[in-house]
């Protein structure tokens, strides 16, 4: 099986917040779960949008919904461990891009995930994919 490759020139980054492991996020093998990373990027994404003045979903339906995730992971994460996540967002197309993310660990700087998802934005009233709103495009594209 082929192995995913994930590589993000540095200056794509443009937001960074930081969110610790949690008690609730170790799994079996007592390392942060791949459920948990997942999560912890959507709330980063949230938090980028919020930073950036712009909202989940709009008055009118749109939003934004995921195509398509991948993972490459680096390292383990523990709890208590402090991560930063940094975000960006990259190869534009009329409806969406991508949204990137680059994962290490707060104190040591040591890499744990590199992750990207595909998005568009989506009327969730009329249940259709819709070009990237006024409001985004400025700011990113």
């Amino acid at each position: 099986m082929a192995r995913i490759k994930l590589s993000f020139p540095d200056d794509v980054f443009c937001f960074e917040t930081r969110m610790p492991v949690r008690i609730t996020d170790i799994n079996g093998a007592n390392h942060l779960g791949n459920d948990a990373l997942i999560s912890m990027l959507s709330e980063a994404r949230a938090q980028f949008m919020v930073s950036h003045g712009l909202q989940e979903s709009s008055k009118d339906g749109t939003g934004i919904i995921v195509t398509d995730l991948a993972t490459m992971y680096q390292s383990e994460s523990f709890f208590p461990e402090m991560l930063r996540f940094e975000v960006g967002v990259m190869d534009f197309n009329k409806y969406g891009g991508d949204f990137v993310f680059r994962v290490t660990k707060a104190e040591s700087g040591q890499p744990v995930a590199l992750a990207k998802y595909g998005f568009v934005f989506f009327n969730y009233q009329h249940k259709q994919v819709v070009p990237v709103p006024e409001s985004f495009r400025v700011r990113f594209i």
